[in-house]
C-alpha cells in the first residue's frame, strides 16, 4: 500500500448523515472485478444523471474541491453492507481520508486496510472544515490543520504506524517474522511429531 503521512488538499463536504455503501458505490456496480476505475462509480448516482451527464451542483462538482483528497461527512458515514468496493472507489478517486461524526464499523476497518484514513471529528469542527475549504492532516503528528482550526486526530499509535509504512495485512504480520520463527523453534522442540515427515 501506498504509506499516508501528509495529505494537503481542497475538502469534498458532503455533510449528510448515514450515507451508506450503496450510495457511496451502487450495487449494479458490484460485478467490476478490478480496483482500478472503480473512482468512476464513486457516488455516481450523486454525481450524475441516468445519461450520464454531470449533476450541476453536486459536492463533486464543485471547482473549488478539484483534486481533493480529503472528503467530510456527518454521523455514520459508510453504514449498511459490507462492501469494501466502497473503499476502493474512493481511493480510485484520490481520497486518502474522510473525515466523519462517526463511521459504519466495518467501513472504518476496511478503510484502515487499505490505507485509507478515517477520523471522527464533532459535527461543528467539521463544519469549519468545510468553510475553510482545505486541510492538512499530518498523520505523523497526529495533527489536523485547516484554517484557524488545529486539532488532534487522535489516531492509534498502531493505526499510526500502519498508515505511516503502508503496511497492509500481510505486512503485519511479516512484522513478527522473529517473534514466529521462536514460536515455530520452541513448538519443534515440545511437540516435534506435528513437524515428521508422512513416509
Amino acid at each position: 500500500m501506498t504509506p499516508l503521512s501528509l495529505v494537503s488538499s481542497p475538502v469534498i463536504p458532503l455533510m449528510e448523515d448515514r450515507v451508506d455503501t450503496d450510495v457511496i458505490f451502487p450495487a449494479r456496480f458490484l460485478l467490476l472485478m478490478q480496483r482500478e476505475g472503480l473512482g468512476e462509480c464513486l457516488f455516481r448516482d450523486r454525481r450524475f444523471t441516468a445519461d450520464d451527464a454531470p449533476i450541476l451542483g453536486s459536492a463533486f462538482d464543485d471547482e473549488a474541491a478539484t483534486g481533493a483528497q480529503i472528503l467530510l461527512a456527518g454521523e455514520d458515514f459508510g453504514c449498511g453492507s459490507s462492501r469494501e468496493q466502497a473503499v476502493w472507489a474512493l481511493a480510485d478517486y484520490g481520497i486518502r481520508c474522510v473525515i466523519a461524526v462517526s463511521f459504519g464499523e466495518i467501513f472504518a476497518a476496511n478503510a484502515l486496510r487499505n490505507g485509507m484514513l478515517a477520523v471522527t471529528m464533532s459535527r461543528e469542527a467539521i463544519e469549519r472544515i468545510a468553510q475553510s475549504g482545505h486541510a492538512t492532516i499530518d498523520v505523523a503528528a497526529d495533527q489536523l490543520r485547516a484554517g484557524n482550526e488545529i486539532a488532534a486526530l487522535n489516531i492509534p499509535a498502531a493505526d499510526r504506524d500502519r498508515l505511516l509504512g503502508g503496511l497492509d495485512e500481510i505486512d503485519m504480520i511479516l512484522r513478527d517474522r522473529d517473534a514466529i520463527a521462536q514460536f515455530e523453534a520452541s513448538q519443534r522442540q515440545i511437540q516435534p511429531w506435528l513437524y515428521e515427515e508422512a513416509p
